[in-house]
């Protein structure tokens, strides 16, 4: 019994093997019949033809993934400058566009640290909103950044006293109330001593006097860096 069955199993193996040979003998004629007919070149331009066709199924296949939107790095949020470099960081090697009212202004590469740089970006009067977005080799775009605001402001604050209202006088007490108004989001210095500043611009600060003159100087500086200077003699007559 187990002799017969490696006789079947022999000749199993035997019809397979006749098979693919009479298989491949098929398929080499086809091939000489394909080449005396069409000639070579043509089964070359077949052959490239079914490799780049493979290629290109294998590029549709591949899931393109976009690139993660640009970071900015922007220390200031106000400056008194016309011109100002954005900085920031995304991938490697990718470009990087910058945007205002969706109108590309400047693009850069990005360097193999991760790292840009948008120089002399011109900024006009007041608020100027920007995005950022990061475009692949492979045509993957980003989102859009999350936006950058700068204030452009080259006008110095202004100071309008309320105590004392004179740019001189004499006083019979060490202790006075400088106090004065100036424009919101302003900070304010009184001889080196931060005043207390509210929400509409109005300042406050007591101070003590020496004995005889006292120089007294308040100082108002915007977001944007721009400083106005005031000075104030007071004698103290005590």
């Amino acid at each position: 019994m187990a002799q017969f069955k490696r006789s079947r199993l022999v000749r199993k193996t035997d019809e397979q093997i006749t098979q693919k040979t009479v298989f491949l003998g098929v398929m080499t004629v086809l091939l000489f019949l394909l080449v005396i007919i069409f000639g070579l070149p043509l089964l070359i331009k077949f052959s490239i033809f079914l490799g780049d066709a493979r290629k290109i199924k294998d590029v549709v296949s591949e899931k393109i993934l976009p690139p993660q939107p640009p970071r900015v790095i922007l220390p200031y949020e106000a400056t008194n400058t016309a011109k100002i470099d954005i900085s920031g960081v995304a991938e490697p090697n990718v470009k990087v566009a910058l945007l205002k009212n969706d109108v590309n202004l400047k693009e850069v590469t990005v360097s193999n640290e991760g790292d840009f740089i948008i120089k002399d970006v011109e900024l006009e009067k007041g608020e100027n909103v920007f995005n950022l977005v990061a475009e692949s080799e492979k045509g993957g775009t980003s989102e859009l950044s999350k936006s950058v605001k700068v204030i452009y402001d080259d006008q110095p604050p202004t100071i309008t006293m309320s105590n004392p209202k004179e740019d001189s006088l004499t006083v019979d007490s060490i202790d006075f109330d400088v106090a004065g108004k100036t424009e919101k989001g302003v900070s304010v210095t009184v001889n080196g001593h931060v005043a207390m500043v509210d929400d509409v611009g109005n300042f406050k600060l007591k101070i003590q006097l020496n004995a005889g003159d006292n120089d007294v100087e308040i100082i108002a500086v915007n977001l944007a860096a721009n400083e106005t200077r005031k000075k104030i003699k007071i004698k103290c007559d005590i």
